[in-house]
């Protein structure tokens, strides 16, 4: 054990010059990365068809030009190929792993191919990069002298060809660890991937209660349900007295915003650290690198080449894309991405704002699909989040999760927003709550504040408080708990919302 934190101590070492590197040389580390994507894939059937030979030569304009951007079904077919065998269609090596992954809006499952190349250079790359930029925020931590919890999904042998499989991306991902990896974690692989979340649940509780857990890293909402499931276990009330040299939680997948207050109340220890990450099926992306600051350092040597969509550009038969040299602070953008998994120009559905571009540093802002845009109010994830945040904050509220969804316009009545919200805490004062809400949303929104204008567009937004555990309910009836099933925060329909309303009469 000591050899090894020595070899990870002297990789970590390594590993930040690397990283002081890209921050420092950041354009010419993207346009080595895409010269060695085009590289490795100019002798496939997607390589050959798009001439990326040529485009070798012509660079990144070529590029843009010669090839489309894409959506999920746009390579579609090219994925169904490669998950029944299929070799050298859009990747130069075999693709033995893909990421299921059935998003918040979808039934239908996507499945991402993940290449040896993409687990070894960006996935676990990531895993190791958390490490060593942890490490050197807090050069006394002691997370190598306990057990690492991670909360994952399950994983099962895709049925089109026996030496092909899929899980979602945390499942897939422990099936692949390194092993100095596995030395450290809890709960064993057998449990960790089982399939029945509720089973699961109460197994992994059982299993590492008794453990030295130094870090967890999950999903905050999901984290969330197994600590509360391990406090009425022990008797507890705190999870440091569960687990006393806890010191980090390693969280990403959805906003740690509308759960910050729920784990002061249930981690209370002067030790304890938070730590974002942005990782998805698709890649591993950004990570805080700061203490103090919540934004994220864009990871750039991952074997990721990265475009953006600005968004008034998003909806547009042929988006403008621009490169990493022209983003500007404070836009919005939907992001586009070339991977070493043969993903090509593809949206990946999320949308982020630079806050830094020395060294380059992003928040996830939303979804390019998960808005409300009934009334050309243009709100987003990110203003919802900061309007909650401000009611939770001024009437002592506490929130477990929410919906929001657009009520239209009536032959008598103006539209407006409904919010499904279910309260760990309830305000004394729900119209107060709302009114808060409101004036926070105008005052970050100048599209909702125009149309909230003395109700013309917008009336008053209604706020309805969820019984408790009704969206673990509806999640459960679509058999999505666990993993990486997330609630579907902002819709521009009211399908969701109908739907959780049902089971909240």
């Amino acid at each position: 054990m000591a050899v090894l934190n020595k070899l990870i101590t002297w990789g970590t070492i390594k590993r930040l010059h690397q990283i002081d590197l890209f921050k420092r040389y950041p354009n010419d580390v993207q346009n080595d990365v895409f010269m060695r994507l085009i590289k490795s894939a100019r002798n496939t059937e997607w390589g050959k068809f798009y001439n990326y030979k040529s485009i070798l030569k012509k660079g990144i304009s070529q590029f843009q030009e010669s090839v489309p951007l894409s959506y999920y079904e746009d390579i579609k077919p090219h994925i169904d190929r490669v998950r029944n065998g299929d070799k050298n269609v859009l990747w130069n090596t075999d693709i033995e792993w893909f990421a299921k992954s059935s998003g918040t809006t979808s039934a239908k499952s996507k499945f991402i191919p993940v290449s040896a190349e993409a687990l070894e250079e960006c996935h676990f790359r990531g895993g190791k990069d958390i490490i060593a930029i942890y490490q050197s925020i807090f050069p006394k931590n002691n997370i190598f002298k306990g057990r690492a919890l991670a909360i994952g999904g399950s994983q099962q042998v895709n049925s089109f060809n026996n030496d092909i499989y899929y899980g979602d991306i945390s499942a897939v991902l422990m099936k692949n660890m390194p092993f100095w990896a596995n030395i450290y974690r809890t709960p064993n692989l057998s449990v960790a991937l089982m399939d029945e979340w509720e089973k699961k649940l109460e197994l992994i509780a059982k299993k590492t209660i008794t453990k030295n857990v130094t870090s967890i890293s999950g999903v905050p909402s999901w984290t969330l349900v197994l600590l509360k499931k391990i406090l009425d276990m022990t008797g507890k009330d705190n999870i440091i007295d569960v687990w006393p040299n806890l010191e980090v939680f390693v969280h990403g997948g959805v906003s740690f915003i509308p759960y910050r207050e729920q784990y002061n109340k249930i981690i209370r220890g002067e030790n304890m650290n938070y730590f974002e990450t942005y990782n998805a099926s698709e890649g591993f992306f950004a990570m805080q690198d700061e203490q103090e600051k919540d934004d994220m350092l864009l990871m750039l040597d991952y074997g990721i080449f990265y475009e953006f969509i600005p968004m008034d550009e998003i909806n547009k038969k042929k988006p403008k894309t621009i490169t990493l040299q022209d983003v500007k602070l404070d836009k919005n953008y939907a992001i586009v991405i070339s991977t070493n998994a043969g993903l090509w120009r593809y949206i990946i559905g999320d949308t982020v704002k630079f806050t830094s571009i020395n060294p380059y540093k992003i928040k996830i802002t939303g979804r390019t699909k998960h808005f409300m845009n009934a009334f050309g109010e243009e709100v987003i994830i990110n203003n919802a989040q900061d309007s909650l945040d401000e009611a939770c904050k001024q009437t002592g509220a506490e929130i477990r999760e929410y919906t929001a969804a657009p009520i239209y316009m009536s032959e008598d009545d103006t539209g407006g927003h409904q919010w499904l919200i279910e309260f760990s805490k309830e305000p004394d004062n729900l119209m107060k709550f709302a009114e808060i809400m409101d004036n926070k949303l105008k005052s970050v929104n100048s599209d909702y504040e125009a149309k909230r204008h003395k109700n013309l567009t917008l009336r008053f937004p209604e706020v309805i408080v969820g019984k408790k555990d009704v969206f673990y309910t509806w999640l459960k009836n679509k058999d999505k708990l666990g993993g990486q099933h997330k609630i579907p925060r902002l819709s521009n329909n009211r399908e969701h919302i109908e739907e959780i309303l049902k089971l909240n009469k």
